[in-house]
């Protein structure tokens, strides 16, 4: 990761700075106020024009907030997601204390693209799309695949308001054994353009979830766009000696 400005570099350094202060943002560095336009242009050697350039671009985009009198806020507060424990995107929003929602765009029975049916070997599926929200911000668009059998009996349920993990494990009685989980990142996808309210160049965080029930079959194929400024991921590891 870029820990310092290179002033060697042809991105414009107000935007090198921003990046910077981005992902500290995201990796928890920041998380109230931000230190003063002259703590950035001494610790990175840059003008106060750049300082302010770098912040307004912040502020445009609703990573940061200006209080009067008061200084420079983060406006956005990241959600942690912890790698190795299967839970919910919910459970996750509600653990940091944020008020979880979704907004159902559509369902229905689909033939899945070559792709799809490669990974899964679901020759028809259940499509589910929804639109995840934290405090009421638009943070995600999640596509699930499940199996036929499965996704028409999750149809039945308020797909607005339900938790899916909650549904198919004690509604449906299936219980996940495993999963097996995928990180990149890239643009969303274009027909679900304009579903987040961020610019359309924005790279995203792209997680694909495959879950196994105890017998090794898949219950759910699941491709989540997240916006990065507001989703992260984290991990334990541990040495052992011996």
């Amino acid at each position: 990761m870029q820990v310092k400005i290179d002033y060697n570099h042809p991105i414009p350094l107000h935007i090198q700075l921003k990046d910077l202060i981005e992902r500290q943002i995201g990796d928890g560095v920041f998380s109230e106020q931000i230190p003063s336009e002259r703590q950035f242009m001494e610790k990175y050697n840059v003008s106060r024009s750049t300082v302010r350039e770098a912040i307004n671009l912040l502020v445009r985009e609703g990573i940061l907030e200006k209080r009067h009198g008061k200084g420079t806020f983060v406006s956005l507060k990241p959600i942690h997601d912890w790698l190795g424990h299967l839970s919910s995107t919910t459970e996750v929003i509600r653990d940091m204390g944020m008020k979880p929602g979704a907004k159902l765009i559509t369902h229905h029975k689909t033939t899945p693209d070559p792709y799809i049916q490669g990974l899964t070997g679901f020759r028809e599926a259940y499509f589910i799309k929804r639109v995840r929200y934290a405090d009421d911000i638009a943070i995600g668009v999640e596509r699930h695949y499940f199996p036929m059998e499965i996704g028409q009996e999750l149809a039945k349920y308020d797909l607005d308001n339900a938790t899916l993990y909650d549904l198919v494990q004690n509604e449906l009685g299936i219980q996940f054994a495993e999963a097996d989980q995928s990180i990149s990142c890239g643009p969303l996808l274009e027909e679900d353009q304009g579903l987040l309210d961020i610019p359309t160049d924005t790279c995203v965080m792209t997680v694909r979830r495959m879950i196994k029930n105890e017998a090794g079959q898949i219950i759910e194929l699941e491709t989540a766009f997240y916006r990065s400024d507001m989703y992260t991921f984290k991990v334990n590891l541990s040495r052992k000696f011996g």
